[in-house]
């Protein structure tokens, strides 16, 4: 009998990649990272009040050049008016993360935004809980992961 060959386990993101794609690609998005990294690109203090909905290209006109984009985003009602007066600070980091003027002109839709529940990042453990969980160890000799796992144990026993 043929020994069975080792499973590669492949991440769930290179799986769903197809999928993805053609659903950001309905929406006029070319790449997915203008919707993933949006906070990178914007800025988190308008991130924190946008979203990309689409992207809407015009029709190609033969013997022209192509007419750059324009980019609808979900705007939380009160802010409409500050990302509005912020469009030109939005289109030059938008086209500088495409490198090439993809998009010349915004278009506000106010709505709720559809991620509001953002992670919040972890608290660092307790000192002496740490401290509490090294003493433990003495017998991992590398100082740095000593420490490591330390802080490991001190977070999972206060979770």
């Amino acid at each position: 009998m043929a020994k069975p060959g080792p499973i590669s386990a492949k991440p769930l993101s290179v799986l769903l990649s197809d999928v993805f794609s053609d659903a950001y690609a309905k929406q006029g998005f070319a790449a997915r990272e203008l919707v993933t990294r949006w906070a990178d690109i914007a800025g988190p203090d308008i991130a924190a009040h946008s979203e990309p909905l689409k992207m809407q290209w015009p029709r190609p006109v033969e013997g022209q050049p192509q007419e750059p984009a324009t980019l609808i985003l979900r705007v939380e009602g009160p802010m409409a008016l500050e990302i509005q007066h912020s469009s030109d600070v939005i289109l030059q980091r938008v086209n500088r993360f495409f490198g090439w003027s993809a998009v010349g002109r915004l278009a506000l839709r106010q709505a709720p935004l559809s991620r509001r529940n953002r992670a919040t990042p972890s608290r660092a453990p307790d000192p002496k809980s740490v401290a509490k969980v090294a003493e433990t160890l003495s017998a991992v000799e590398d100082e740095e992961l000593r420490a490591a796992l330390a802080r490991l144990g001190a977070a999972i026993k206060r979770n």
